[in-house]
């Protein structure tokens, strides 16, 4: 392991590629779902956010959604993830009979941020460097601008 970033036998952190379901031991913990549809009783067209989290023993979940727009569509992003998510939140609670909350994390692409981000953020059980997510976005749009230009 190098440090917090990278994991066993890899260079960089972002080569890293998630199992699609992770549960914790004995399973009475935390159930982590990345790129995986929510079967819903009713038909619901926004049911596939970016990372799921649902936590057994607090009986939680979260629905994570990231973004990179443009600077000055930042908060504007923000409310629409959380309305995006709205009836699938409602069905999750109806379901699953737990607290479902939508965490927006969308940052601008020179690292822009809201004023509400860090508390998005701190909801979060992983704790994550708002600073590393600043430069992550920066990084990502210099690496873009390079393709372009070249």
């Amino acid at each position: 392991m190098q440090g917090n970033r990278g994991t066993i036998g890899q260079k960089h952190w972002y080569e890293h590629v998630p199992k699609s379901v992770q549960t914790s031991q004995g399973g009475k913990v935390t159930n982590h779902m990345w790129n995986q549809q929510i079967q819903t009783d009713r038909t619901i067209s926004n049911n596939k956010p970016d990372i799921i989290i649902r936590d057994n023993e607090k009986g939680t979940c979260l629905l994570i959604d990231v973004a990179n727009s443009g600077d000055r569509n930042v908060i504007k992003k923000e409310a629409e993830k959380i309305l995006k998510y709205k009836d699938l939140t409602i069905e999750i609670k109806r379901m699953w009979n737990v607290k479902t909350k939508v965490i927006p994390v969308i940052t601008g692409a020179t690292g822009t941020i809201s004023k509400s981000f860090t508390k998005y953020v701190s909801n979060i059980p992983v704790k994550q460097e708002v600073k590393e997510l600043q430069k992550t976005a920066i990084l990502s749009t210099a690496h873009i601008l390079r393709k372009v230009l070249m």
